[in-house]
């Protein structure tokens, strides 16, 4: 995105995508235009590409929420690493954008990004709906 300013477009998007939403955050970053808000009690972020499309969510959301196979495969994988936040990315499949979270393009699929600490230390887990863990980047 070369513009340096959130887009009317994206802000009509935001509306006809979530409604009539209170004390919504905007920021335009290297790559989207960005939504912040608060939805079901969770901070979320909408993400909408150059053309005003939603690309997908993320949301703060409890390390609880995570597949019971992941989280045992985490505490036992990582055990000298504590779970400071965790988000879910809900992709909108009907928008062939790659989310691009941490610096790092992924492909569409909802999953969780776990910030891991040990010290001065932080990873970031990649968590599949069906429990996978894998390292998405290491800080």
């Amino acid at each position: 995105m070369e513009r340096k300013e959130v887009s009317y477009q994206s802000k009509q998007a935001f509306f006809h995508d979530f409604g009539d939403v209170k004390n919504v955050q905007w920021n335009h970053s290297d790559y989207f235009d960005e939504a912040s808000f608060i939805k079901g009690g969770h901070k979320t972020t909408a993400y909408y590409d150059v053309d005003a499309k939603l690309v997908g969510t993320t949301s703060e959301r409890p390390f609880t929420d995570l597949p019971a196979g992941a989280r045992k495969y985490i505490a036992r994988k990582f055990k000298n690493y504590k779970p400071v936040q965790t988000y879910f990315f809900d992709d909108n499949e009907n928008n062939d954008t790659d989310m691009i979270l941490y610096g790092f393009e992924f492909d569409d699929e909802d999953n969780y990004f776990v910030e891991m600490q040990n010290g001065n230390k932080t990873i970031i887990l990649d968590v599949s709906m069906d429990g996978n863990v894998q390292v998405f980047k290491d800080m």
